[in-house]
């Protein structure tokens, strides 16, 4: 911006001795000493123009109203003010730019007024003419550049606004992946390692056994770490994903996960091996393993029964428990899974409502009745499907 306006102003300077000394140089022209005192003084006054605009328009509109009012025409003290009014107003709002005209026109008016009336063989039509067209023109310039600047900077505003947006969607995102991987692994991990301290003297062979699902759910959980992390990596070199991402078949290895901790899963599936886009399936898949999850938490010991079904146009998850071996419910109110009321208001719920509500499905949960949870979403295909 700087150099163009440099480079302008040295243009203009250029052109106005030029100017003065063409005129100069006709028969009649001006006498030797003013003419070379006036490019003079209108390249010192274009030199700092860029730097103290104001001041500089003030003089060349006190200039050009001094020789408007003597009669002679004088065309470069009037570029002289155009450009002055021009690095005045730029970037100016438009009333502000408006008054600043008016106040520069309003001296320049009087003086072609006063040739008109005051001195003999003044033409006011050219006085007028080149002192207001060079006004006229450089305001307009100033503002279609301001107006334009502004929309630039609106743009741009409205960018950072929707990247921000867009950043804190996928922190939101990421960061419910995380809670889905590292809550469903050590829910299981911590059941596991109960049942092996307490199996680790009378019954060495399934304390075994549940540290190998220890071991097992660990890696698991390590590999979706991974993918996870990749994301926050995304686009530097050598940070592909080193783990597919879950996908609805992958239901029947989370309903082995559970069972090993100790929850009889009761598994149905009709359609999984159906193709949908690969972001619904991971909804989906953490949406079971949420409420899996929560079941493990919450209801150690209950029986539960999972069904997940695609039909032609809509995929429905029912994760459903008995409470546990007393029956009951299960507190899982207390730590924000769901109202007393039957709906769902904690992080867990609400990132499963989330998660389904982003293809425009519904999700229902809370207590059923004799006991246990339940767990309903529904989501329709045309919604999600890629």
């Amino acid at each position: 911006m700087a150099r163009s306006q440099s480079l302008a102003t040295s243009l203009l300077a250029t052109a106005a001795g030029a100017i003065v000394l063409t005129m100069a140089s006709r028969p009649g022209g001006y006498a030797a000493p003013r003419h070379l005192l006036i490019p003079l003084v209108a390249c010192v006054l274009t030199v700092v123009l860029r730097r103290w605009p104001l001041p500089v328009l003030g003089v060349a509109t006190v200039t050009a109203a001094l020789f408007a009012a003597t009669g002679p025409s004088f065309l470069p003290f009037g570029f002289l003010v155009g450009v002055a009014l021009y690095f005045t107003a730029v970037g100016r709002p438009r009333r502000e730019s408006i008054a600043i005209a008016l106040a520069v026109a309003a001296p320049l008016g009087a003086a072609v007024a006063y040739a008109a009336l005051m001195v003999r063989g003044a033409v006011p039509a050219v006085i007028a003419t080149e002192n207001f067209v060079p006004l006229a023109g450089a305001w307009f310039i100033a503002d279609s550049v301001t107006a334009r600047r502004r929309y630039l900077a609106g743009l741009a505003a409205q960018a950072e606004r929707e990247r921000a947006a867009e950043v804190s969607q996928e922190r939101v995102r990421i960061a419910r992946e995380m809670h889905d991987v590292v809550a469903h692994a050590l829910a299981v991990i911590t059941v596991q390692a109960g049942v092996g301290r307490c199996l680790a003297d009378k019954r060495p062979e399934e304390a075994t056994a549940a540290l190998g699902s220890i071991e097992t759910i660990s890696r698991t959980a390590q590999d979706e770490l991974r993918v996870v992390l990749g994301l926050l990596r995304d686009g530097e070199p050598g940070t592909a994903p080193l783990a597919p991402t879950p996908r609805l078949v992958d239901v029947k290895d989370l309903a082995d996960t559970v069972r090993a901790s100790g929850i009889a899963v009761e598994l149905r599936t009709e359609g999984i091996d159906r193709g949908l886009s690969p972001s619904l399936e991971l909804s989906i898949y953490r949406v079971a393993q949420e409420a899996l999850t929560n079941i493990v938490k919450h209801a150690p010991g209950a029986r539960a029964v999972a069904e997940l079904t695609v039909s032609a146009g809509k995929v429905r998850l029912d994760v459903r428990d008995d409470g546990g071996p007393g029956g009951g419910q299960p507190p899982r109110a207390t730590v924000g899974q769901a109202s007393p009321a039957g709906e769902g208001t904690g992080q867990g719920i609400t990132g499963m409502r989330e998660r389904i509500g982003a293809f425009g499905g519904w999700l229902v949960a809370g207590p059923v009745a004799g006991g246990g949870f339940q767990v309903t979403a529904e989501v329709p295909i045309e919604s999600g499907a890629g």
